[in-house]
């Protein structure tokens, strides 16, 4: 940068300027008006009541009964012990009251981000989740500083679609294994099927006859909690219609938390209190997590096991750690955990936004905001050891019909989950596991996205390709590998788009009798279709011979590549002595044609001005 009166800026100069500009824009955040979008606390809190108090409490506990046994069927899909989706599920919803901008947004572990959790450890150590967490939260954070909440705009509906049905197949897939009793392991879906198939013979009865079970049995509450006893309008309702509808969805909507303590009352039953003692003496370390003993084989099905009492202990992330005389170092985890810390929380945002448009009612949702509130949540999940969480569709539709008033529902969530952690992980040793097989089976297949199909098919046919080339994609490869790959399809649609704009042309005549040929771009003119526009023109306009007006009234920018094509066009167009004119060209896209002052440039505002323009034209060329 030079100023004509004192020469070339110093670096002291620009290190000022730089330093203006900075404090300006802390001025600018710091206001009051900017505090409060920010911390939304401030806005809702003053005008909190007992109503308010009451709702929230409700919900709270509601969600509470939901997100204990998703937490721990969640735990299952993220390849980690079961306690850890305990642990991430407390401190992040109490730090959502004071960030988060939807009053129905419930943090905690989901199914989708479990799994890519599942697809980041990749096998090893705790350490690795916890610290993925730290750096999800960091990225998102830092993202929601900078503004850049746009980012998940690339990912468009068709491919968002795709991905959220392969992760509900996938997820499914990898349930299968605890409905049957059976190992099995593998990286994609189709790697998870050949290993269930050679594991098959192992199957084990009463496991797959109660995972089977458990399932029929949340479908069938999963349609009494939509129940309705008498007239649809509730003001018509009676007082025991009322009770009983309101009976019917609560009986529906604690399904999961009716059904671990049914199945966990069973699992006592069968795993005597000597063999679960025994079991406990004897596996003392991480292996008993994953039940890897030979007392599981002695029940009729296999149990979660242990699960230690109390609060994690609350400390820093792990940025190295050493096992069994063995030392981790911090760059070998972030080399382990490589791309996953960019697509994780992309994705998670992603599910967040969806939801809360859901719930929004049709107001605007801040992105950015969503993106400090889901970066400060998983920053302090952390710290007590938690691994990645989002908004959850399926527990934001519980706080939402439980009548949540505000985010400060999400205390009396996280008190529930604190009071489990103290009292009750003891009594969590006898869930089976093809119980949180089946929760999670039961919530995820609903995921699956049929219903767009056919309302893309009737808009517009090419959107499936993106969404199916995602879907296969994400079955095939990796997850972030699948997800990267739908979007570079879906950018390549609107690169051809861009390139390929639509010109109606149309031939007319002005009041004088003079024909002249008016060709309409539909779009901008950038560098990917000025060569097409180019070659569209000159071709028309060779075979017709008359003065042709290109009409620029859908033309609102342009770059450097279209303004060196204007200029080249209208050199052809001077030297074959055929008139060209520009009608309702933007000021801001005039000023780049004439940047290069291209030869005999004439634009136009007015119809009127047309006939007369034409006539001069055409008498310079009859003259000429």
């Amino acid at each position: 940068m030079e100023d004509d009166a004192v020469g070339p800026l110093s670096v002291t100069d620009h290190i000022r300027k730089m330093g203006t500009w900075t404090k300006h824009k802390i001025k600018r955040s710091c206001t009051k008006k900017m505090l409060f979008r920010r911390i939304p606390i401030l806005t809702w809190l003053p005008k909190y009541n007992t109503h308010d108090a009451l709702g929230d409490l409700v919900a709270g506990i509601t969600v509470g009964l939901t997100v204990i046994p998703q937490s721990l069927a969640y735990s299952n899909i993220a390849g980690l012990p079961a306690q850890y989706g305990l642990y991430g599920s407390f401190l992040g919803a109490m730090i959502y009251i004071i960030f988060g901008s939807c009053k129905d947004v419930p943090m905690g572990p989901t199914a989708i981000v479990s799994l890519l959790t599942f697809e980041a450890v990749n096998g090893h150590d705790v350490e690795y989740a916890i610290l993925l967490c730290f750096f999800s939260g960091i990225i998102q954070l830092g993202l929601g500083i900078f503004g850049l909440g746009f980012v998940i705009d690339f990912v468009s509906g068709p491919v968002s679609s795709g991905f959220t049905s392969a992760v509900a197949l996938i997820i499914v897939t990898s349930q299968v294994k605890d409905i049957l009793g059976i190992h099995s392991s593998g990286d994609t879906f189709f790697e998870m099927w050949i290993s269930l198939f050679q594991h098959m013979k192992y199957t084990r009865l009463w496991d797959t006859v109660l995972g089977m079970v458990c399932i029929v049995v949340l479908l069938i509450m999963r349609l009494i909690a939509k129940l309705e006893v008498g007239p649809k309008d509730s003001s018509k309702k009676g007082l025991m219609e009322k009770v009983l509808t309101k009976t019917f969805w609560i009986i529906g909507t604690s399904r999961n938390a009716i059904l671990v303590i049914v199945c966990g009352a069973l699992g006592y039953f069968f795993v005597s209190e000597d063999r679960a003692v025994v079991g406990l003496k004897q596996n003392a370390t991480t292996d008993l997590y994953y039940n890897k003993t030979e007392m599981v084989d002695e029940t009729p099905f296999l149990v979660m096991g242990f699960i230690p009492q109390g609060l994690p202990e609350f400390k820093i992330p792990p940025f190295g750690y050493t096992k069994n005389n063995t030392h981790v170092s911090f760059a070998d985890m972030m080399n382990t955990l490589g791309s996953n810390m960019i697509v994780l929380p992309l994705v998670a945002l992603l599910e967040n936004i969806a939801i809360c448009k859901a719930f929004s009612s049709g107001k605007p949702v801040d992105a950015t905001q969503e993106l400090i509130a889901m970066g400060m949540c998983n920053i302090g999940n952390s710290f007590v050891q938690g691994f990645p969480g989002s908004g959850s569709l399926s527990r934001s539709a519980v706080n939402e019909a439980s009548g949540v008033r505000t985010p400060l529902g999400g205390l009396y969530t996280g008190v529930l989950v604190i009071l489990a952690l103290l009292f009750f992980t003891p009594y969590f040793y006898y869930i089976p596991k093809a119980t949180l097989a089946a929760i999670i089976i039961a919530a995820v297949i609903f995921m699956v996205e049929v219903k767009v199909v056919k309302p893309m098919w009737r808009t517009k046919k090419s959107d499936l390709i993106p969404g199916f080339g995602t879907f296969i994609a994400c079955l095939v490869l990796k997850l972030e590998l699948g997800i990267l790959l739908g979007i570079i399809i879906q950018i390549l649609f609107l690169l051809y788009n861009a390139a390929r704009p639509k010109i109606h042309m149309q031939k007319i005549t002005t009041k004088s009798g003079i024909e002249y040929l008016r060709l309409t771009p539909d779009r901008c003119l950038i560098f990917p279709s000025v060569d097409y526009v180019r070659n569209i023109v000159t071709k028309h306009s060779i075979k017709q011979g008359i003065p042709v007006v290109i009409d620029c009234s859908h033309i609102y920018g342009a770059d450097f590549t279209a303004a060196k094509v204007i200029e080249t066009l209208s050199r052809d167009f001077v030297q074959r002595k055929q008139p060209l004119l520009f009608y309702n060209l933007k000021a801001s896209v005039v000023s780049v044609f004439e940047g290069l002052q291209p030869l005999e440039f004439v634009a136009f505002y007015e119809h009127d001005d047309l006939d007369a323009l034409l006539k001069q034209k055409v008498f310079e060329k009859s003259n000429a």
